[in-house]
């Protein structure tokens, strides 16, 4: 019996990497057809820089869903860890101002995980409620846009190693180290059994709290990390920025078959879901589509897979 849902498991698995792969080919040669820009190095390297934002906060978002929870926060830690890092590099040494910003997504994180998990408090509530504490926060801190004078800030964010800019290769990275994180670890296999039975888990010895916590400081630290990088890229920090960040997370977390109700979902299906929404990002924006029908789009395609995962359910 085992060994028969192992190949059923195996066989959804071989079919969902066939279907990204076709959905990614099938993308690339819309835009390639319709789009003379679409192929320049200029655009496919924007692409690149562009999947690092989503890809760590899909990330982030992944782990905390695996859980069952939601991380509505992200786009605003965005915004304040990045205009903390612009604004401490006039009086810190860069690497000590870009880890200021990462840190202070860990608190943010940390905060939300423990009214989550030690005070039983709702996720969703919880972190709408740090959405808007935290960019009140990023306003506070500064009404106005910040532009550091130093060349070295934009490093980070503009620096290429060969075709390839080296923040997508550390958003690469997080997704190689989250893989096996959540795979082969105690810690992170405890955090995806939570979301299939928290109570089972917690039965079996295991300290739910604790590893709920470490879910939603893993998804504060990476929010915080992308509002460093992001800020490094553009040349400027801004309190308004990020908002509806938490959409994109989300959106590629669901395209790429996790499930909002918790314990199911994969680091490699969640990167599919990043470069599928970016691609239609990018083309959407090559075609000229006002921002406010690309976040209508979006809505609709959680809408789509999240009936589509519950048709299998049913199915199942």
């Amino acid at each position: 019996m085992t060994g028969h849902i192992a190949r059923i498991r195996n066989g959804r698995d071989i079919f969902v990497t066939a279907a990204f792969v076709s959905l990614i080919v099938l993308l690339v040669a819309v835009a390639a057809l319709t789009s003379d820009t679409f192929l320049t190095q200029t655009n496919l390297t924007n692409l690149l820089k562009q999947m690092v934002t989503t890809g760590l906060l899909a990330f982030g978002m992944l782990v905390v869903i695996l859980t069952g929870g939601i991380d509505l926060s992200v786009g605003s830690i965005v915004a304040f860890s990045g205009i903390l890092t612009a604004g401490l590099v006039t009086g810190l040494p860069i690497p000590v101002a870009m880890l200021a910003g990462v840190l202070s997504g860990v608190g943010f994180g940390l905060i939300n995980g423990v009214l989550v998990s030690r005070f039983g408090l709702a996720a969703f509530v919880v972190t709408l409620a740090s959405l808007t504490t935290i960019r009140g926060l990023a306003f506070v801190y500064s009404e106005v846009p910040i532009a550091p004078e130093d060349p070295a800030f934009f490093t980070l964010g503009s620096a290429m190693a060969g075709p390839i800019p080296v923040s997508t290769l550390i958003m690469l990275a997080v997704f190689a180290a989250g893989g096996v994180f959540l795979t082969r670890t105690p810690a992170g296999r405890s955090i995806v059994a939570i979301g299939g039975n928290a109570e089972t888990v917690r039965l079996a010895g295991i300290n739910v709290p604790r590893h709920v916590t470490l879910a939603y400081t893993i998804s504060g630290a990476c929010a915080g990390l992308a509002g460093v990088i992001l800020a490094s890229r553009v040349g400027i920090a801004q309190p308004s920025v990020g908002v509806a960040f938490e959409l994109d997370a989300i959106a590629a977390c669901v395209i790429g078959g996790a499930s909002l109700a918790g314990g199911r979902g994969s680091t490699r299906a969640t990167f599919g879901g990043v470069l599928v929404l970016v691609l239609i990002n990018n083309l959407l924006n090559l075609y000229g589509v006002q921002s406010f029908w690309q976040q209508v789009l979006k809505g609709l395609i959680i809408i789509a897979v999240i009936l589509v995962q519950r048709t299998n359910r049913v199915r199942g």
